[in-house]
């Protein structure tokens, strides 16, 4: 099953790997949630990124005061099950 939105947070610095660590685990029990992913960027230390999946609307999050975040709606998907339009 594709998702039909994904969320991402982005944090930067030292503190952010914890934080979002800390968010990912906060987010199993979540309705709708398909997956998430932690996300450190090779040539961008202190760049990192927590992906979520959700087969629905992304829930009210509680975000980390000074993260950035987004929340898309997947309007053409290919990969495992096929393509999404």
């Amino acid at each position: 099953m594709h998702p039909k939105h994904i969320h991402y947070l982005e944090g930067r610095g030292q503190q952010a790997e914890g934080t979002l660590l800390a968010f990912l685990q906060r987010l199993g029990p979540q309705p709708g949630l398909l997956g998430a992913y932690l996300l450190a960027a090779p040539t961008q230390p202190g760049v990192w990124l927590l992906e979520s999946h959700w087969e629905g609307e992304v829930p009210v999050l509680d975000i980390p005061q000074g993260y950035q975040h987004w929340s898309f709606e997947v309007r053409a998907a290919i990969g495992e099950g096929g393509q999404t339009p």
